[in-house]
């Protein structure tokens, strides 16, 4: 997880730079079967894992936005200094302590929101960080990144605590088309150089095929996107 520090250079140039709009991507999904408690409190790992390839919704105001989750990273504090819980319980983290299947939103850099899950048992602050989708409905701003992603998906700290067992923001299984096969790829995560030994950790998830992922090369998105007018 992000530590606060000045807004970066790509952060203040993705804010100036217009999003690109989708070449061809379907108006609408499928609902699919909404992820369980149950499934939210295993393994923080495992949980991480079996994210990718499933859909973040969030449906407000008749407005219904999905994207195909395709990248993750998990964070087991206390004993993990990378995480925000390293220092224990305070009130911007409270819910990383809470139960399982919560939104944990948190604001950085100014402008930038980024939106985690809340894994393990109750008393337990694990949670995983969403750092990518790939537009599946709903969607026509950029997404490879966590703050992109909570901008193009409008989420922001409104959204803190809330149940992805309810009716608002929710995870769940892809419908309505054949299973993807996902090419897993683990790696270091980003941006927690300061947390010494955990920094090594591979707890970065990817879908290695998605031109979404944050680290993937521009030139391979540029292929889905129109060019400027």
């Amino acid at each position: 997880m992000y530590r606060k520090r000045g807004p970066s250079r790509y952060a203040l140039r993705a804010l100036r730079t217009p999003a690109p709009l989708p070449v061809s991507l379907p108006a609408a999904a499928t609902p699919g079967e909404r992820l369980s408690r149950a499934f939210y409190s295993r393994s923080t790992l495992i949980v991480a894992r079996q994210l990718i390839g499933m859909h973040l919704v969030h449906e407000e105001s008749g407005v219904r936005r999905v994207g195909r989750i395709v990248e993750t990273e998990a964070y087991m504090g206390p004993e993990d200094q990378a995480a925000h819980s390293a220092r224990g319980r305070t009130e911007r983290n409270s819910v990383m302590f809470g139960p399982p299947g919560h939104a944990y939103v948190y604001f950085i850099y100014g402008f930038w929101n980024c939106v985690n899950v809340v894994t393990r048992e109750e008393g337990v602050p694990h949670a995983v960080l969403l750092r990518a989708l790939e537009p599946v409905s709903g969607i026509t701003d950029k997404t490879w990144g966590p703050g992109l992603l909570c901008r193009a998906m409008n989420i922001d700290r409104r959204l803190n605590g809330t149940d992805l067992c309810g009716s608002t923001l929710w995870i769940e299984k892809p419908a309505g088309e054949p299973k993807r096969r996902v090419r897993m790829t683990r790696a270091t995560r980003i941006g927690v150089d300061y947390a010494g030994d955990w920094a090594r950790r591979l707890w970065r998830f990817y879908d290695r095929d998605s031109p979404f992922v944050s680290t993937a090369p521009a030139a391979k998105r540029a292929r889905l996107f129109r060019s400027p007018a």
